[in-house]
């Protein structure tokens, strides 16, 4: 029964409509139209893939940022010596890149805090260079895809803040804009 009254409803909407003509769209219309639609799809979609990007793989990864042994043993671990490693990336293209962190035990609630260098934005997080959220990480390898947009050629150093209890520990990554 609704469903007929809908109908019907549609069909004296559309006899109103008749009543009122409409200019005809010129082709720039048509060619803006697209244009709107294809970035604002993209747009979505690039939304949706960081809310649940996190155990998903990436295609195209530019580097892995691999972190062995016993993550968060030591309250603090010093990283004095230690080579950073780095990514190149273009000016304004989408870079991702996979963190992957290595835990000896499962950790609940953890704290993760990425803080991106001046020009640097997290696809999805324009504006922000500080984002941070609670996560869980599974014991073994947990993978963390970030896409980067490079607004700058300046790029900077992007650190991976992670806090578990009273233990924490920072990972460095240099970021260079070409």
């Amino acid at each position: 029964m609704q469903n007929t009254d809908t109908n019907r409803q549609d069909q004296e909407i559309l006899e109103l409509l008749k009543d009122y003509p409409m200019p005809a769209a010129d082709t720039a219309f048509y060619d803006q139209a697209l244009v709107r639609a294809t970035h604002e799809g993209s747009r979505r979609q690039r939304n949706k893939w960081m809310l649940t990007g996190f155990g998903a793989a990436v295609a195209g990864t530019i580097a892995a940022w691999m972190i062995g042994g016993m993550l968060l043993n030591d309250p603090q671990l010093p990283d004095a010596g230690l080579t950073i490693p780095g990514v190149t990336m273009a000016l304004a293209e989408p870079r991702t890149i996979n963190l992957v962190f290595a835990s000896a035990t499962a950790l609940d609630s953890a704290t993760l805090t990425v803080s991106l260098p001046d020009g640097i934005e997290l696809d999805g997080f324009p504006g922000q260079r500080e984002i941070s959220w609670k996560t869980s990480l599974n014991e073994g390898k947990n993978l963390l895809p970030l896409t980067l947009v490079a607004l700058t050629p300046v790029g900077g150093e992007l650190l991976a803040h992670l806090e578990h209890e009273d233990r924490n520990r920072t990972f460095r990554l240099l970021v260079d804009v070409t």
